[in-house]
């Protein structure tokens, strides 16, 4: 048998075994690529490389932009931003039905546009709907369900931590075209699932909220301006070459303390733990790029990504099966394994025959990264379901079949982007960041 398939099948059949085992995916991760590498290399030669490889793995000044998103989110989750983005996504979906499922919709793609993280946008802004939505007598499940389906909108609307990762494991492909391409993705992912809700709402009778003036709705937008400001500043300045995204991430930071302190929703003594915080889940994020460094180093020395890729050609001539199996093959992946390693991994391995085909890297990135965001919203690892259902205060369980429904459209709209080229590519393409 050829190296290359044994190395991979002790590679991933590791990482499989040891995530039922109830192991950390990182760990999962660098302990089955170091085995794996004991294969080709002597004991001593596949310590020195595997350290080699986390270092320069982390070696990319575009990094630097994962923790300072990361605080900017947590900012902005301690600093009083969140309720006025609900308050301003409250006077665009008054007037639809299901008003506080659609606020929840609208406020989660605002959120996550500024935060950059799912699952912030699940704990802040579901944290205030949540007990809103229970005293207007909504259905817990099919709230809960709502958040959870609309928060991934976030990882696609720049800024996007995801993306960031996907830009430098892809090589020379521009973040700023890359988080100009999520925008439509983003945003038909959010319209589907404001769809959904509405449909269901207007079944179960959560009628529509015409109460508010027309001061009350000035007041309210003038009040959430600075908080929408910021997406203007930072996605504005990478545009305009003002500043790259990681000086972007920086000014974020910033801002978004700056804006808490003026709200007076975040104080001095509060800084330290948000500092913690944010040191934890940047640790997370960090250690399994380091660990995906080394399976990458693995795949690249036995050239596994072109013995898949010729195992997929030799299978079917048709690129729309290819992209279709490899969407199937993502989205099982996306279940168990976090966006992060999986873009780690994968990238290199369907990306070569992606572009084979003619397909820009731009486009398999918000492919990849869409698909696997609803990974995200899936058990069993899901993070984006279990703190949805944490802050909803509802068993996974009971959320499983509201949440079906949303599942369905949003793989429509997965299918769109995959196949349709222009909803990905048109934005970056008009304003001259790909050919």
């Amino acid at each position: 048998m050829d190296i290359a398939i044994i190395v991979a099948l002790v590679m991933f059949s590791g990482v499989f075994i040891l995530l039922l085992a109830g192991t950390p995916i990182s760990i999962s991760i660098g302990i089955s690529s170091f085995a794996a590498m004991l294969l080709i290399l002597p004991f001593d030669g596949a310590i020195l490389t595997s350290a080699q490889r986390v270092f320069v793995g982390l070696d990319s000044f575009a990094l630097l932009a994962i923790p300072f998103f990361i605080l900017a989110g947590n900012l902005m989750n301690n600093g009083g931003i969140a309720i006025r983005l609900i308050n301003c996504a409250k006077m665009v979906s008054n007037f639809l039905p299901g008003p506080l499922a659609q606020t929840n919709v609208v406020a989660n793609m605002l959120f996550g546009s500024i935060s950059g993280s799912g699952v912030a946008s699940a704990a802040a802004v579901g944290g205030i709907m949540s007990p809103i939505q229970k005293k207007e007598q909504y259905d817990p499940a099919f709230s809960a369900a709502v958040n959870i389906a609309s928060a991934p909108t976030g990882m696609l609307i720049p800024p996007s931590n995801s993306l960031i990762v996907y830009a430098t494991v892809a090589g020379s492909v521009s973040i700023s075209a890359l988080f100009m391409a999520g925008y439509v993705p983003g945003i038909l992912w959010g319209l589907g699932v404001m769809l959904v809700a509405g449909f269901i709402a207007k079944r179960r009778g959560y009628v529509a909220d015409r109460s508010a003036n027309k001061g009350q709705t000035l007041r309210i937008l003038f009040d959430a301006i600075p908080s929408l400001m910021m997406i203007v500043v930072v996605i504005g300045g990478i545009l305009g070459g003002v500043f790259t995204a990681t000086e972007a991430s920086a000014i974020a930071v910033v801002y978004s303390l700056v804006l808490g302190i003026i709200y007076r929703n975040i104080k001095i003594d509060d800084l330290p733990k948000i500092f913690l915080a944010t040191a934890k889940m940047t640790a997370i994020v960090i250690f399994m790029l380091a660990a995906s460094s080394i399976m990458s180093w693995v795949m690249a020395f036995t050239k596994i990504p072109a013995l898949i890729a010729s195992g997929l050609l030799s299978a079917t001539d048709s690129f729309i099966v290819i992209l279709l199996i490899m969407n199937l093959v993502l989205l099982v992946v996306g279940t168990f394994m976090d966006p992060t390693p999986a873009v780690l991994i994968f990238t290199p391995i369907f990306l070569p025959i992606c572009m084979q085909f003619g397909m820009d890297p731009v486009h398999f990135g918000i492919m990849m990264v869409f698909n696997l965001s609803l990974g995200t919203i899936t058990p069993p690892v899901g993070p984006i379901l279990f703190t949805g259902c944490k802050v909803g205060d509802i068993k996974i369980e009971r959320v499983i079949k509201p949440l079906l429904p949303f599942f369905a459209v949003i793989a429509i709209v997965l299918m769109m982007v995959t196949y349709l080229p222009a909803i990905t590519m048109a934005l970056p393409q008009s304003m001259g960041l790909v050919k």
